[in-house]
């Protein structure tokens, strides 16, 4: 089974970047589509972006379009999330997530997920 560790979220400043990265275990990360979802204080958890398996396709939410991309490197098993101009109401914990399905390109969907990362604290200041 693929187990996911999220890494690269910190303190920045509105307007900043950071870069998350989530690394997986296993071998089969490069059949799987990924997602990146949120979930800030008191909310549920939402959806960011996602990639398809072979990276080929990605897809945002509309509160993140233009300035986050998503990306992968299946050699590395790791999947990134740039996120610039970065603004407070994209403090949250950031995770990582595969895809049900292989060979696929990614909804949005949370419950289409069947793994997670334990999430990383990405705190952006006024």
């Amino acid at each position: 089974q693929v187990q996911l560790v999220e890494s690269g979220g910190g303190l920045v400043q509105a307007g900043g970047s950071l870069r998350l990265s989530c690394a997986a275990s296993g071998r089969s990360f490069s059949m799987y589509a990924m997602g990146w979802f949120r979930q800030a204080p008191g909310k549920e958890r939402v959806f960011v972006a996602h990639i398809s398996y072979n990276g080929g396709s990605a897809f945002y939410a509309d509160s993140v379009k233009g300035r986050f991309t998503i990306s992968r490197d299946n050699a590395l098993n790791t999947v990134y999330l740039q996120m610039n101009s970065l603004k407070p109401e994209d403090t949250a914990v950031y995770y990582c997530a595969i895809n049900r399905r292989p060979y696929y390109s990614g909804t949005p969907y949370r419950d289409d997920y069947n793994r997670w990362g334990q999430g990383t604290q990405v705190t952006v200041s006024s």
